[in-house]
């Protein structure tokens, strides 16, 4: 959307917050509470256009606080909105309730209330969200049982980062923290399912650089996700490249567990690797048609006597084509699980799944909510998360 119409359109929602706001505090608290939810409206309807125009001007330092208080803002106007809304839904119900059932209630005692409990909520909820949102994301452990697992594959485990977003507010200092954590896990291999950056090569191949230290026993593995592609994807798949990663487009490799020398023939050998592939984002192809998203493409010329398949796949709506193409596992990320309430109830319309674990078919699907966040630096209800998984054989105890 064009500035213009962007501070136009937030201009006027701040203003239909001050109007179903405003008024109820002033008759129930008095002019001085009135007055400071009014000035924090001003001062959001300002700033929240900032990190747009930001981005324009020429001072690298003085855009990124531009942008700073701006996403501030819209995480703590986001919650303002909604939950105005639902007040005036409310107030809306109990009027009707009234109407009907003749019940007496001293409105401008709840009215006051009502729009005192407004800012309190929303600022309670940004606070908290500001810190689930900045703090390293904690390690989710999550155990992925394959029907007829070869038994060299019993417990490998994968360490998966999603929609990381490097950018204004995510920087090196935070990338570290979390290579840092994830490098502890040991795990067999890293899986990065995209949407890592929202910027150039220029602008954030400093930031971005601490993933070229994450180590695993089979190396780190990356797709892209939409960001990329809005960020210019051809520069970041060879940036990652450069710095040690391998980007799987519509590709696979093969990841030999066994001891070769220990190994009966070729065949056992074989039967005990492991297939990864990675497919580009979704909407790849309306970037570029060469990038078009391919699961079947990407599991071409896999041996066939390598039967455990594990595909890489931005968004979750990529499974129907994997699992048709006999993957048993696919590792996702694209939805956030929402980062903040109300958003997580809109995710369905677009996914198949929000978050976690589910099954399509004879196909497994983890959905990550993400390791880092886009926009408001705000996460309630949908912690940020580092996904370590654990392939286990069908009917084995968790553990």
């Amino acid at each position: 959307m064009p500035l213009r119409p962007l501070i136009v359109l937030t201009s006027l929602l701040h203003v239909y917050l001050g109007l179903r706001l405003l008024p109820a505090l002033f008759g129930g608290f008095g002019p001085v509470i009135a007055v400071l939810l009014g000035a924090a409206l001003v001062l959001s309807a300002f700033t929240m256009p900032l990190p747009f125009v930001g981005a324009r001007s020429h001072g690298k330092r003085v855009a990124a606080g531009w942008a700073w208080i701006g996403l501030v803002s819209m995480g703590w106007f986001s919650s303002m909105f909604v939950l105005t809304v639902l007040r005036d839904v409310g107030l809306l119900v109990a009027w009707i309730a009234t109407l009907a059932g003749g019940v007496s209630i001293d409105w401008p005692r709840w009215q006051a209330l009502s729009a005192a409990a407004v800012p309190v909520i929303a600022v309670t909820t940004s606070l908290i969200g500001f810190f689930n949102a900045r703090r390293t994301a904690p390690v989710v452990r999550v155990d992925v049982p394959i029907r007829n697992l070869p038994s060299a594959l019993h417990g490998f485990t994968i360490a998966q980062l999603s929609d990381i977003h490097v950018g204004t507010t995510i920087r090196r200092n935070y990338i570290q923290r979390i290579v840092d954590a994830v490098n502890e896990l040991r795990a067999d291999m890293v899986a990065i399912t995209g949407d890592l950056v929202d910027g150039t090569v220029p602008e954030l191949r400093e930031h971005i650089a601490p993933l070229g230290g994450l180590k695993a026993r089979h190396g780190t593995f990356v797709v892209t996700g939409n960001h990329e592609y809005y960020a210019g994807a051809h520069a970041w798949i060879d940036e990652l490249r450069r710095i040690g990663l391998r980007v799987l487009l519509n590709e696979h490799v093969v990841l030999q567990t066994l001891d070769v020398k220990g190994a009966q023939n070729d065949e056992e050998v074989l039967a005990s690797a492991l297939v990864v592939a990675g497919v580009t984002d979704f909407t790849a192809v309306h970037f570029d048609a060469s990038h078009a998203s391919d699961p079947h493409r990407a599991v071409q010329g896999a041996p066939a006597s390598v039967h455990t398949r594990v595909l890489l796949a931005h968004q979750p709506r990529s499974a129907p084509a994997a699992a048709s193409a006999g993957y048993q596992l696919q590792l996702s990320g694209h939805t956030h699980g929402g980062q903040f309430f109300p958003w997580n109830l809109f995710v369905p319309l677009q996914q198949p799944f929000t978050a976690g674990l589910h099954k399509l078919q004879e196909m497994w699907v983890y959905t990550s909510r993400g390791t880092g966040y886009w926009g408001p630096p705000k996460r309630f209800g949908a912690p940020s998360e580092i996904t370590l998984l654990r392939l286990m054989p069908e009917g084995a105890p968790a553990g």
